[in-house]
């Protein structure tokens, strides 16, 4: 499986949860991968508890075929990521390119924004499986499940089955 130099995104907001953008970011890195860390602008977005991430490039530098992954992490950012119309679109856009779309805990509320995920199978935060099922998806309760090009998990905790499976995904491509 030859991931070394395959294009990789995060996407980030303000109140992110720091493990759900570090842990996938120093992964998909030490596999050889290039990481861009997204958000709606050039600047430091600050997680729930404070830690910096700096976006490397903003939803309008970029397109969702750029990708060969685009990472939707959870914490609070999610609802703050959706209430961006180039957001939302960026997303959609690497979904309808075949591109592996990845939401972990609350990363859900963009894809459902999106639009993504009527009729496939999905996990996520317990928090948010309602607004998953009015969207459309198939709720299961697995730490991870992959539905075709999409990839969701639950929480922290299930990080290693998560990036473990968009790791397989793009060595199948």
């Amino acid at each position: 499986m030859t991931l070394h130099g395959q294009q990789i995104a995060v996407l980030v907001e303000d109140l992110y949860q720091e493990l759900e953008v570090w842990y996938p970011l120093l992964r998909f890195r030490e596999a050889g991968m290039k990481v861009v860390v997204v958000g709606p602008e050039r600047k430091i977005y600050h997680s729930k508890h404070g830690y910096p991430v700096q976006a490397d490039a903003t939803m309008e530098e970029v397109s969702g075929e750029d990708f060969a992954a685009l990472i939707v992490p959870g914490g609070y950012a999610p609802d703050r990521m959706r209430r961006y119309e180039e957001m939302v679109n960026l997303v959609r856009e690497a979904n309808r390119a075949g591109r592996i779309v990845a939401a972990i805990c609350h990363g859900g509320w963009l894809l459902a924004s999106a639009d993504i995920v009527r009729d496939r199978t999905v996990t996520c935060y317990y928090a948010i499986r309602d607004d998953l099922i009015n969207a459309g998806g198939r709720y299961v309760d697995r730490e991870v499940v992959r539905d075709g090009n999409i990839v969701t998990a639950r929480k922290p905790d299930d990080l290693p089955a998560f990036c473990r499976t968009i790791l397989e995904a793009l060595g199948e491509r």
